[in-house]
């Protein structure tokens, strides 16, 4: 029998796959019939092999509802590569502010102009119309616990920001944190929707709403 060459899936995998198939379609349909807000925290899922954990939902309302205060009216929000914080600021578009997301998840192009592609091994490659010292704040979150990436993010951060930087990584980076950017531990701990190993923290160089 020429079947006899094909893998077969055990009927508990079989099961199994069918299960997530199903859990699937069902997020899908959930989406469509909720008339599904595309800005919602989780709505462009985690890629853990892009170092991606998204913010509970109360965190990322902290974040946003600091970067607003922080920026001032009309003022311009940067997020580097924190998309949770992107969407919740979008989700009170109403408020006087603008923002952008430079992410290098290229799923995230689907919010149109906002999104700036951006790899922070190349720091400074920016589209030319992103001026330097254009943006009020600045709220990143570099990718990797490496002092690497936290030195190449911090590039991006001081070419974009007028003066203010909100950054968030974990607790081990504080000195290199303040080595590169002149920032200080702040009170308010950051959270995540599934729990990480690494303890995490916000800094800043201004006076925030986070202590």
């Amino acid at each position: 029998d020429d079947d006899d060459d094909i893998p077969q899936l055990s009927s508990h995998a079989l099961a199994a796959l069918q299960e997530f198939y199903l859990e699937q379609q069902q997020r899908e349909g959930m989406k469509t019939s909720q008339g599904f807000n595309q800005y919602s925290v989780g709505s462009i899922e985690e890629d853990w092999q892009l170092s991606q954990f998204w913010y509970s939902d109360e965190t990322a309302s902290c974040l946003a509802n600091e970067a607003v205060v922080a920026a001032g009216k009309g003022g311009r929000i940067a997020c580097v590569s924190a998309p949770s914080v992107y969407q919740k600021l979008k989700e009170q578009d109403d408020k006087d502010f603008s923002v952008c997301i430079l992410e290098y998840d290229r799923r995230f192009s689907v919010y149109g102009e906002e999104f700036i592609f951006y790899d922070y091994n190349h720091p400074l490659n920016l589209p030319e119309n992103v001026l330097p010292h254009s943006f009020d704040i600045v709220i990143a979150d570099p990718p990797y616990l490496s002092e690497e990436c936290l030195q190449k993010t911090a590039e991006t951060i001081k070419y974009l920001t007028k003066g203010k930087i909100l950054l968030c990584t974990g607790a081990i980076m504080e000195e290199q944190a303040a080595k590169h950017l002149g920032v200080k531990i702040c009170k308010f701990i950051p959270k995540h929707s599934r729990n990480l190993a690494n303890e995490f923290r916000c800094y800043a160089n201004y006076a925030s709403g986070l202590d």
